[in-house]
């Protein structure tokens, strides 16, 4: 079973998808097989995103079509925007 089948009511859960090559294609494809709520994407390609930086760049998609795109920032401020989003939609 997936968590996205063990979950319960009022439970979010979210993913995340380091990606280098289909970006779009392959996180959208994690989030169905998942059954998430949201996929987080991180692309390799975005200049100033990844490992060893001090700032990150990510998409997030929400199973029923939402996209949410974010520039580039430091990661304390996109884990914000990731908690953000999750209330926004879940909780508001």
């Amino acid at each position: 079973k997936t968590l996205g089948e063990q979950k319960k009511d009022k439970q979010v859960l979210v993913g995340f998808a380091l990606e280098t090559t289909d970006e779009k294609k392959n996180a959208l494809e994690k989030l169905k097989n998942k059954k998430a709520d949201l996929i987080v994407l991180n692309s390799l390609k975005d200049k100033g995103a990844g490992f060893g930086k001090d700032t990150n760049k990510v998409t997030i998609f929400e199973k029923e079509g939402k996209v949410f795109q974010f520039e580039t920032k430091p990661k304390q401020e996109v884990a914000r925007d990731i908690v953000n989003t999750i209330i926004q939609l879940f909780y508001a």
